[in-house]
């Protein structure tokens, strides 16, 4: 089939010959019939390339529902780390044979993903080495939950494929605590809590499950038991373990800091990030934005204080104005208890709008669960998505949402005001439809595996935060003064994202200084922005992608209007940005021009 499909191709280029006049059509001919070879060449190295890597990454392909390797775990040791670098460097190596002038737009948009996946783990493993600071690394409730939670997996193929994955737990666990050296505080203390979950995942009703099939023989049911009460015997000892370098570092008070410092920051942000600015620029045109926006904010602050405060004399000082009109609208809230089913009250009518307006084709198949935040992948952020990848993407996407019953009353009570009646909407357009769920539908769906499974951070958060404003300029909320007031808040929180990430791992902001900006400067519920900090704490650069991805996705549609003129069509922009799968913004936008 490769033979025939690159005869078919250069025959095809063949008969483009006769159209120039620069070179002879002996030299013409040669050279395309190179071009087109080195072209399969490419395609082929790139399809030997990923099943290569899901062999040297068998966690990694479970994630994206390859299947081939889901009973194997890798221990995270100095063998396994040399192994990937070395891995990584011969892979390179055969990826810079190729010329880079032969390859097609397409092509060399795959190659530039390849490099950066590849020049990165190295770069991870002996520069920025998180293996030894970060414990929350660590964790086997990922792998096994994902087998677990599989719709179309067989009981048999789940339970034989954990079987084999049990015994890899105590030698995984022995390796993180021999590579644990300096780590940070707050890492420490999210691993103690993630690792926890876990017995949400290995709980003893799989045992009783396990015992009443049919699927596993008496011995392998007796090897399934002895290997499930090791495996969470590992997980108590790291718990252990971690409990007593929890109270160590406190009491000692030499925990790594968290912040990583500037030249650590902007090779992340380079590997992460890919948008072609450096970080501190990103930083600069942020505090540019954020000015801008504060401007809107004002603006509609005058427009709507008259209505809500008719005999009150509005502050002299815009921010004060703009917070006091805020607080007065957050009360405006579902109950703690509803807060849940009023999320999956909202998606059909998301979707509903989106399709009356005809915005983007949604594929009804592809079925998206909202549910509470497992234990294990709790104390990071509010919400979330779990999207599957290419290879078993008929599963479930799952919409996160942390229950609001674990937080204190007064707690619970901040979040609701900062998920009020309009923020809710935005959020779940940020995380449900059209944002992340419906692009990671897209990406899926996408012809290049490289642009799916390499996928880029800052396009896909950035493509949800540019689907709020697009919704909002569509007429979703009707144009409410509220609804854009409240917008601009969000975006802002955006914008402050990336301002707080880079103040506080390059510039060594406070936790004061961090809260101020984020509730004085974004108007922000102190829950929110303890839970930002907090969230900053334990990331670097993965805060920026937000604001990042958004603004060039946002000028990328803004160049392409102009360059159409009325022949722009929203709609088509929109399903020919995503179907180059998850690819960094930049690289998109040259396909699309």
């Amino acid at each position: 089939m490769k033979k025939t499909a690159l005869t078919m191709a250069v025959a095809a280029a063949l008969a483009l010959v006769g159209c120039t006049t620069t070179s002879t059509p002996s030299q013409t001919t040669t050279s395309t019939v190179a071009e087109v070879s080195q072209n399969q060449d490419f395609t082929d190295f790139s399809a030997q390339f990923i099943e290569d890597m899901w062999r040297q990454y068998p966690e990694h392909s479970l994630y994206v529902g390859y299947g081939k390797y889901d009973h194997i775990m890798t221990i995270p040791n100095a063998e396994s780390r040399a192994s990937s670098v070395a891995f990584s460097q011969a892979k390179l190596r055969e990826l810079r044979s190729f010329d880079l002038n032969s390859l097609s737009d397409n092509q060399k948009t795959d190659y530039y993903l390849i490099e950066n996946s590849l020049e990165r783990r190295i770069w991870e493993v002996k520069k920025f080495k998180d293996w030894q600071w970060n414990p929350s690394n660590y964790n086997i409730s990922y792998g096994f939950a994902s087998i677990l939670n599989s719709r179309f997996k067989s009981d048999e193929d789940k339970y034989k494929a954990v079987l084999e994955r049990l015994k890899y737990v105590p030698d995984f666990y022995q390796a993180a605590k021999n590579n644990i050296n300096n780590p940070t505080l707050e890492y420490t203390q999210l691993a103690i809590a993630q690792n926890q979950g876990a017995f949400a995942i290995l709980k003893d009703d799989l045992l009783d499950k396990v015992d009443a099939s049919n699927v596993l023989t008496a011995n392998e049911k007796a090897l399934f038991k002895t290997r499930f009460v090791n495996a969470k015997t590992a997980v108590n000892g790291y718990i252990d373990f971690l409990t007593q370098l929890e109270k160590d570092l406190t009491t000692k008070g030499n925990a790594r800091s968290f912040r990583i410092g500037e030249e650590l920051y902007e090779e992340k942000f380079a590997f992460e990030i890919q948008s072609g600015y450096t970080a501190k620029t990103m930083y600069e045109k942020a505090l540019t934005d954020k000015a801008r926006v504060t401007k809107e904010m004002v603006k509609l602050t005058d427009q709507l204080w008259p209505k809500y405060f008719p005999n009150k004399a509005r502050p002299s000082n815009d921010a004060q104005a703009i917070s006091q009109l805020i607080k007065h609208l957050s009360v405006n809230h579902v109950p703690k208890e509803q807060f849940v089913d009023e999320i999956k009250r909202q998606i059909p009518l998301l979707e509903k709008f989106v399709i009356e307006k005809d915005l983007i084709s949604l594929d009804p198949e592809k079925p998206l669960v909202v549910r509470e935040t497992p234990e294990f992948m709790r104390g990071f952020a509010m919400a979330s998505i779990s999207a599957p990848g290419p290879y078993d993407a008929k599963e479930n996407t799952y919409y996160n949402v942390e229950p609001l019953e674990l937080r204190t009353e007064e707690q619970a009570s901040s979040i609701l005001r900062e998920y009020n009646h309009w923020i809710l909407q935005i959020l779940n357009i940020h995380e449900a439809v059209p944002g992340h769920y419906t692009q990671l539908v897209y990406a899926n769906k996408s012809p290049s595996l490289i642009k799916t499974i390499l996928r880029n951070g800052a396009m896909i958060e950035g493509w949800a935060v540019y689907t709020e404003r697009m919704m909002l300029e569509e007429g979703y909320g009707n144009h409410e003064p509220e609804m854009w007031l409240m917008y601009y808040k969000w975006n802002l929180r955006v914008i402050c994202n990336t301002i707080l990430d880079y103040a506080i791992q390059v510039k060594g902001i406070s936790r004061d200084e961090g809260l101020d900006l984020l509730m004085n400067g974004a108007f922000q519920e102190r829950a929110e922005a303890e839970g930002k900090w907090r969230r900053a704490t334990l990331s670097q650069v993965q805060l920026t992608s937000y604001y990042s991805g958004y603004r060039e996705i946002y000028d990328l549609r803004e160049k392409q209007k102009e360059k159409l003129g009325k022949d722009f069509d929203l709609k088509a922009f929109h399903e020919e940005f995503l179907s180059f799968g998850s690819a960094p913004v930049k690289y998109i936008s040259q396909l699309m021009q």
